[in-house]
């Protein structure tokens, strides 16, 4: 029989080769915020408040399906461009374009992932663009504790609908396409026109939050670029949220 104490010694140096593909490089500092940097178009996402919910089980859980949608209301397109470093991973730069033309790259913390979709095959995402959660409520609305924090939070960016037409600058057809399917890609771009939304319907794989054994009244929030990796004109619009009755799901506000 083979002793297993002899394979002890390898396991920390594959966490280390791990941990080495894993490190992303050094962001830059956020040019959004920074005076020298007043001729950039920088982009804005926002959430849509939470709408369409449902009710659904997921391998015995039961969870509540919603709707949700990414919108860019910037001065520009949010736009996300990387290079693989591993085999499912790609280190993301953000494109922003400067007001008197051309764009500037900057270096971020994002990492773009091959998430794969069981019947689908697999996608590249963004990883860590957007988060659902689950907070109990006071009697006046406000949010007092965590609950429950969705299982998704790999989007890609994409151009689906033009909500907002008249935004300035916004194109009339689709500049970012649907999201790459191809794992052997060596480079991605990902992103979002000004006046575009990138629109997950609440049926979509992993659309939920878990609610199993939940009662009462909650705040469903959702939440864009949750981890703050992404360079954006205005971080105080990033969440949204609507008020549900659990554990029938529905929307009271």
């Amino acid at each position: 029989m083979t002793n297993p104490a002899r394979f002890r010694p390898l396991a920390p140096l594959a966490a280390l080769v791990q941990l080495v593909l894993a490190a992303p490089a050094a962001a830059d500092v956020d040019p959004c915020v920074q005076a020298e940097w007043t001729g950039l178009r920088c982009p804005d996402l926002a959430m849509t408040a939470p709408a369409e919910t449902a009710i659904d089980s997921f391998y015995g859980r039961r969870v509540l399906r919603t709707t949700s949608s990414i919108d860019s209301v910037g001065a520009g397109p949010m736009e996300i461009v990387g290079r693989k470093y591993a085999p499912l991973l790609i280190h993301a730069q953000q494109r922003i374009y400067k007001v008197d033309g051309g764009s500037i790259l900057f270096k971020t913390h994002a990492t773009i992932r091959f998430k794969r979709i069981p019947g689908q095959g697999g996608y590249w995402k963004l990883r860590d663009a957007a988060r659902m959660e689950l907070w109990s409520v006071n009697s006046k609305g406000r949010q007092l504790k965590l609950v429950r924090t969705s299982v998704k939070q790999h989007y890609c960016l994409r151009d689906l609908e033009r909500t907002l037409p008249k935004l300035p600058h916004s194109p009339k057809t689709a500049v970012y396409p649907a999201c790459n399917k191809n794992p052997a890609t060596n480079r991605v771009t990902l992103g979002t026109s000004i006046g575009w939304s990138d629109i997950y319907p609440a049926p979509y794989y992993e659309q939920f939050v878990d609610i199993t054994g939940l009662s009462g009244t909650f705040a469903l929030v959702h939440i864009v670029d949750p981890e703050n990796v992404l360079f954006e004109s205005n971080e105080t619009n990033n969440a949204s949220r609507s008020i549900v009755q659990l554990p029938a799901g529905t929307i009271v506000r």
